[in-house]
């Protein structure tokens, strides 16, 4: 059976491990994931004074780092459904130029040809359609910009890639369920929806049906996470 990505589910699960989801992130992954939004900003490539969007941002880790490497006077706008994430990224912000808001990815209130760059992190897969996500994400980018994914991948090599799933599926959502109790089992769902998610050759095609050229994906750390990039046509 699919994996529920309800958006009343979403935002429920979101909301109830909102506290612990920083430490969550970089105790689960030791601390890998801040070097993946990093490395993600870099393969971004030149940015300008444009503004920037990151969508499902949870609390805002890659809209700050977008926010450190752009000029003073640029502006990263980022959103969100799920309020608590909101909360805890207007706790964390330093910053005047970034700019929260409470938006489905689905239906963003941006009009068309807004950011220079329109960002996700390991939050595509959480979008009830991958596709009509991506179809948004590239409506709000402008002409010559790029849309860029960062989420979780299954390894190329063989064993690694085993041991990787039986860590995934064994010992992450108990240890997650003991750190963080919720109703909505958020780290049996996580390995779930990586499983289930395109990959590759894959999630680049469903960004060319979404209408962005050019697009490559770069694996991190032998694949367990990847990021996506794609350019809106001129």
């Amino acid at each position: 059976m699919p994996v529920d990505k309800s958006g009343s589910r979403i935002r429920q699960m979101f909301g109830e491990i909102a506290g612990r989801y920083d430490f969550m992130n970089h105790f689960l992954s030791m601390g890998t994931d801040i070097y993946w939004r990093w490395k993600a900003v870099r393969l971004a490539g030149k940015l300008n004074s444009a503004p920037i969007l990151d969508v499902c941002t949870g609390t805002g880790d890659l809209a700050f780092a977008f926010r450190k490497k752009l000029e003073p006077t640029a502006h990263v706008y980022a959103t969100d459904f799920t309020l608590g994430m909101l909360q805890l990224a207007e706790q964390k912000r330093d910053s005047r130029q970034v700019t929260f808001l409470e938006a489905d990815t689905l239906a963003l209130p941006f009009p068309a040809n807004s950011f220079q760059v329109v960002s996700v992190a390991f939050g595509l897969r959480n979008v009830a359609s991958t596709i009509a996500g991506l179809r948004e994400m590239t409506r709000v980018c402008q002409p010559g910009g790029k849309v860029l994914v960062l989420e979780f991948s299954l390894p190329s090599n063989k064993l690694l890639s085993r041991l990787y799933q039986w860590y995934f599926r064994n010992i992450l959502p108990r240890i997650g369920q003991l750190l963080v109790r919720n109703r909505q089992a958020a780290y049996e769902y996580l390995p779930q929806s990586v499983s289930e998610f395109p990959s590759g050759s894959e999630l680049t095609g469903l960004m060319e049906e979404a209408g962005l050229c050019q697009t490559s994906f770069h694996p991190l750390t032998g694949g367990i996470a990847t990021v996506y990039l794609g350019q809106k046509p001129l």
